[in-house]
């Protein structure tokens, strides 16, 4: 299965471009159902379209980290490469047929795509800190 193309213009009403707490915030909770959505689909309690549209909400997340960041100036080159990391070992996964031992085989490299996303933004973390610092002042 292909999984769905995210579409880098869109924005959320609830997030705006400089609000890096809030952005940070909702990529996280996204990619936490993430995880959780591929957990039911290894047991057939979700399907491969159901996954595919929260990947989409990380996408879309991922997007307005991005573009929260770039409002501040904060460069997060680095991390671009996150959801086609992720898109191509969801893609390996989904094409499995769902269980849990496809779900074990698969969760490593999603995790480890993860924990790139997130070394990547705690490196900014001390940026952001003094960006917010002046912005109080």
């Amino acid at each position: 299965m292909e999984l769905r193309n995210y579409v880098a213009t869109v924005s959320s009403p609830a997030v705006f471009q400089s609000d890096v707490s809030a952005a940070v915030h909702r990529l996280l909770l996204s990619t936490k159902q993430l995880q959780e959505s591929l957990r039911l689909w290894s047991t057939g309690q979700l399907t491969e379209t159901e996954v595919s549209d929260v990947y989409v909400t990380v996408g879309t997340d991922f997007n307005n980290v991005i573009r929260a960041f770039a409002y501040h100036r904060i460069d997060l080159t680095d991390i671009h490469s996150i959801p086609q990391d992720l898109r191509a070992v969801l893609e390996q996964c989904l094409s499995e047929d769902p269980s849990p031992e496809a779900l074990a085989t698969y969760m490593p490299g999603v995790r480890q795509v993860l924990f790139k996303l997130l070394k990547g933004l705690q490196t900014r973390e001390a940026d952001w800190k003094a960006v917010k610092g002046t912005m109080v002042s």
